[in-house]
């Protein structure tokens, strides 16, 4: 028994007619009903009873075609997933890691057109800190993370995906500003919420640096170690922060005050990090859509 039985069977029983059902597969009539014979030889049942005026099923032909299609259904889904597996590598596993400080909403989109190309792909995301994401990379415990330069690893090919600005925070005051001056000295007695040193050093001392620049020391009340957890903080009442402009979209819906800063050449540069050696087809595909803001 061959795939091309099944297919003729399934459009024999479907047309009722071996006319019809030649003229759909594009074949002329007497090689289908050689097939159809050669098929019912084989199972040693008949499939079809048919006359001059009529074509009907038998019931051994009927359960054979319910049968006939749950066989074609699986095949077409082996060779979808074979395919999936030869794009995706041996694990078929994606593993992902972020900064809780990048807008998220673009992550998703990209993930859900992932999926609709690798349907059979896992994808695991992991919010890890830049420091705690080079080491998982060099290790191959994550394939491509998405962090904050610098990225200090001879091992890991690092894409430049956008230099982000920063905005000061803080709980919705009604007011604007005219200038950093008119801005600074509002907030330079304020209680400050930073990233916590340890967790992002390279992002603290920006987050100091603009503060110096400013022209005052900021009073760091707070350390937390996710974004989300500063916004809440400071929509609360708990203080001030200085933020990355990109998350402005992400919290616009907030009771929080945004203020961009004007003039001061301090930014963060927000990077994709992998392994060449790891690429396969579902990583080349995420960097490429992902990369395409």
């Amino acid at each position: 028994m061959e795939i091309r039985h099944l297919l003729y069977f399934k459009a024999v029983a479907a047309h009722l007619h071996f006319r019809n059902a030649a003229a759909s597969l594009f074949i002329s009539q007497p090689p289908l009903s050689r097939q159809i014979k050669e098929l019912e030889e084989e199972l040693g049942v008949r499939l079809f009873l048919r006359n001059n005026k009529r074509v009907a099923l038998t019931d051994a032909g009927k359960y054979f075609a319910a049968s006939v299609d749950s066989i074609l259904n699986q095949l077409e889904e082996s060779k979808n997933v074979a395919k999936q597996i030869h794009l995706a590598a041996d694990s078929g596993e994606l593993k992902i890691g972020y900064i809780s400080s990048v807008y998220q909403p673009h992550l998703a989109e990209v993930l859900k057109a992932l999926r609709s190309v690798f349907p059979y792909i896992k994808t695991s995301l992991y919010e890890r800190p830049t420091i705690k994401q080079i080491e998982a990379l060099e290790q191959g415990k994550l394939d491509v993370g998405i962090l904050r330069a610098p990225v200090q690893s001879a091992k890991l090919t690092v894409q430049t995906l956008f230099f982000d600005p920063f905005m000061v925070v803080m709980p919705s005051v009604g007011k604007k500003f005219s200038s950093n001056q008119q801005l600074a000295e509002f907030i330079k007695n304020k209680p400050f919420i930073f990233f916590n040193k340890e967790y992002a050093p390279q992002y603290f001392d920006k987050l100091v640096e603009i503060c110096h620049r400013l022209g005052f020391e900021p009073d760091i009340t707070h350390e937390v170690n996710n974004v989300h957890s500063i916004v809440q903080l400071v929509e609360a009442g708990l203080g001030v922060t200085i933020l990355p402009l990109s998350l402005k979209q992400q919290y616009a819906g907030l009771q929080l005050s945004f203020a961009e800063l004007r003039d001061i050449p301090v930014n963060t540069e927000v990077v994709l990090a992998y392994k060449k050696a790891n690429l396969n087809g579902a990583l080349k595909w995420f960097i490429k859509n992902y990369s395409d803001k």
